[in-house]
């Protein structure tokens, strides 16, 4: 006599397994009760805040209470902690939308081919530009990638390849640390300080804001390339060793190569942090109303510094300046996203295959 033995199905296992749970829609409906809470607070007129903090609290409470009474109290906290950190999430969020929502409504209207291709010379009330101040801004910037960029890298290449915690390596990263750091009208002040020797006081040079921004730009530099360069694997320059290749070889043609993605783009993001500078070149590369592509002759506008000016002495009627300080800002926010999207795609395209 032969006996069958029926199991029951694994999807029947797996329930018992986990006991009872909130249905799929547990979540939308806990989120829709908010907002519908919400929307009633701010109809009944006791505010937009109030009513963002009540609609988020009966999703906070009324969810893992929920939760308690079905799941148990592990999953009931599980979803509470869900909750709070989906919500640091949207608050570490708010301020950049505000941000881009503010500058893109206020600068937007001012954007036009004659606000790029005019300056502020002779220009009072409507009308004018910021080619002069476009023009300085990538002018500084480029001469400050130029003295920083080889710089960076051939100090975070001698901390990864050469340095071998010797005492010399030691304090190079611990000065790096501490340039990280500085404020950056520290760096102002310090570029002044070096020109005015040469030029005596009062000196206002954009190469003088480049040196600035440079001192500035270094430190992302050589901690970025740093980082990018330790991620290489070792093996790769053992089998180089192993063939013969002397180290200086083995670092232009095989460490560098590996790790090209990621120094492009820590070069980029340090482009990124210092284009936006103002104090710096308020101090060393002043404020002209005029086009000067010469960095060694006179003082050289910025966009950072026309948005400043513009708003701290707008002039009679203070309309026509104060919305294009917007505008000033609003192309500075352009480059800046410009400059992380080469980033992301250059990382793309130049990063090993198998990490696309």
């Amino acid at each position: 006599m032969s006996t069958t033995i029926t199991r029951p199905p694994t999807d029947d296992i797996a329930s018992s397994m986990r006991g009872a749970q909130l249905p799929n829609w547990a979540g939308r409906a806990a989120l829709g009760t908010g907002i519908v809470v919400g929307l009633a607070v701010h109809l009944a007129g006791l505010g937009t805040f109030k009513a963002i903090i009540l609609g988020w609290a009966v999703v906070t409470v009324g969810l893992p209470l929920w939760s308690r009474v079905v799941e148990g109290r592990r999953k009931s906290t599980d979803r509470l902690v869900t909750i709070l950190v989906a919500s640091a999430f949207g608050i570490a969020l708010f301020p950049l939308f505000s941000i881009l929502l503010t500058v893109i409504s206020k600068g937007a209207p001012v954007l036009s081919p004659t606000f790029f291709n005019n300056s502020m010379r002779n220009v009072v009330g409507e009308g004018g530009g910021v080619y002069h101040a476009l023009i300085g801004t990538l002018l500084i910037t480029l001469a400050a990638s130029i003295i920083s960029i080889p710089i960076g890298l051939f100090t975070s290449i001698y901390l990864v390849e050469y340095g071998n915690d010797r005492k010399l390596a030691r304090s190079i990263t611990f000065l790096v640390d501490v340039m990280t750091g500085i404020p950056s009208i520290v760096a102002g002040l310090f570029a002044y300080a070096v020109f005015v020797i040469f030029f005596g006081e009062g000196v206002r040079l954009g190469i003088g804001g480049a040196v600035a921004l440079s001192v500035l730009m270094i430190p992302v530099v050589v901690r970025s390339c740093e980082e990018m360069l330790k991620l290489v694997p070792n093996e790769l320059r053992e089998a180089s060793y192993a063939l013969g290749v002397p180290k200086w070889r083995t670092v232009l043609k095989v460490v560098l190569p590996t790790a090209l993605a990621g120094i492009v783009t820590g070069i980029t993001l340090a482009v990124a942090r210092v284009i936006g500078e103002t104090a710096p070149l308020l101090v060393i590369a002043g404020f002209t109303d005029s086009v000067n592509f010469n960095l060694f002759h006179d003082r050289m506008a910025t966009l950072p510094v026309f948005a400043y000016s513009a708003v701290t002495s707008p002039g009679v009627p203070p309309g026509p300046s104060i919305d294009r300080a917007w505008g000033a800002a609003l192309a500075l926010l352009l480059i800046v996203m410009l400059l992380n999207l080469v980033a992301r795609l250059v990382s793309y395209y130049f990063s090993p295959k198998g990490e696309r």
